[in-house]
């Protein structure tokens, strides 16, 4: 799945398949690449391709968790704006409970952001988003923890053989816009997914002016009340 095509802020992919023999050919011009590949598996593996334009640094969430199939990076907001994480991650349809835990655990710490974009295949095809019933116990843990992190599911429609597995999560409601499906990338049978995050306004700090009535002159109200 990818947030958006080349000339784009942020392309997410996933189910890479890469490894050190990769290095050479995966770099994109104009882009800052981020990757997580796949852990002893056959499949899997997530990248993020950030535009060189935007400030960023990765988060190391859960270091010393589970070797998840997941990334975290913080986008510095521009003027005015605050700061964004976008998180992409993997999640095997075998994937062993431990590993499920030590992913939601990765969620939770990233879901303090004021801000925050999380995209992936989470493969939980028999969710149901409309009445938010999970049919299996994995699903339902799924949509426990995305319930106790008030996290918003914006994709609405199926990207894999009528199943929607690739979703799109967020943090805060209007943060994401502009939900699309564009069609298969290359080989893959998954949807693209097109969205646009918008920028959100910095905090605004509120000001307490503390009246110093030491300096005040209290003779005029003295003589008004004198009048009383």
């Amino acid at each position: 799945m990818c947030t958006c095509l080349p000339g784009y802020d942020l392309t997410g992919v996933m189910e890479t398949r890469w490894d050190g023999s990769y290095d050479w050919s995966v770099g994109m011009e104009g882009y800052r690449l981020f990757r997580k590949d796949q852990q002893g598996r056959g499949g899997g593996g997530v990248t993020l391709y950030v535009s060189d334009q935007l400030e960023c640094m990765e988060l190391c969430l859960g270091m010393d968790e589970e070797p998840t199939e997941s990334l975290w990076v913080r986008i510095k907001g521009r003027a005015g704006t605050g700061d964004t994480i976008v998180g992409v991650c993997y999640g095997p349809p075998d994937q062993e409970d431990r590993m499920d835990e030590a992913l939601y655990r990765q969620m939770g710490a990233a879901s303090c952001s004021q801000a925050l974009v999380l995209m992936g295949d989470f493969n939980h095809p028999n969710i149901c988003w409309t009445d938010n019933i999970g049919g299996h116990k994995q699903s339902r843990r799924f949509l426990e923890h995305v319930h106790d992190n008030f996290f918003l599911q914006v994709t609405e429609d199926p990207t894999r053989r009528g199943a929607m597995l690739d979703l799109v999560l967020t943090s805060k409601e209007g943060l994401v816009g502009n939900v699309k499906l564009k069609g298969n990338l290359g080989c893959s049978d998954h949807e693209t997914v097109e969205f646009k995050i918008l920028r959100t306004a910095r905090r605004a700090h509120s000001k307490l002016l503390a009246l110093d009535f030491t300096r005040a002159d209290f003779g005029p109200f003295r003589d008004l009340l004198g009048r009383i």
